[in-house]
């Protein structure tokens, strides 16, 4: 038998398996489609992080705001520097009590960090409500996000508390 016309079995199977692989590492690096925001937290994920609410008190500072007589306090915590981003929360304080909690900043620069956002801190701003601390639970998916929170939310804390 001639040399050109003999049967290359392993030549086939190396060039099959070459391609498979080629189109299964191109099948991957596609970009799944984004889900739409069912339930976004306040108007920062618009804007890609912090709002227009941060009031301007500086990138690190407590800035505090006192209420009416009857004891409502609004205090606003540290900006917490996170891997994804600035994360910043608002507290309003009435007679002792946490009754409410806003963020202010959170990671907004990707679409995967507003989708983490937009699940993690409705959660974590409810933890906090339940709990009446900072003692709360990371969220799963959102851990840099919820120290952050968590970090931002102890100092307005702290500064109700001086």
């Amino acid at each position: 038998m001639h040399t050109l016309r003999k049967n290359r079995p392993l030549r086939r199977i190396v060039l099959t398996s070459a391609a498979t692989v080629s189109g299964v590492v191109l099948l991957l690096s596609l970009k799944p489609h984004t889900t739409p925001l069912l339930a976004g937290p306040p108007s920062s994920v618009a804007s890609g992080g912090a709002s227009a609410s941060d009031g301007g008190t500086g990138s690190n500072g407590s800035s505090g705001s006192s209420g009416s007589a009857s004891g409502t306090r609004t205090l606003t915590g540290d900006t917490v520097q996170t891997r994804y981003g600035p994360v910043r929360v608002r507290v309003t304080v009435k007679d002792g009590r946490l009754t409410d909690v806003t963020a202010l900043a959170f990671p907004a620069d990707s679409p995967r960090d507003r989708q983490i956002s937009s699940y993690a801190v409705p959660q974590l701003t409810r933890e906090a409500l339940t709990a009446q601390s900072a003692d709360i639970d990371t969220v799963s998916g959102a851990t840099y996000t919820s120290e952050g929170y968590r970090r931002s939310l102890q100092s307005a804390l702290d500064s109700a508390n001086r």
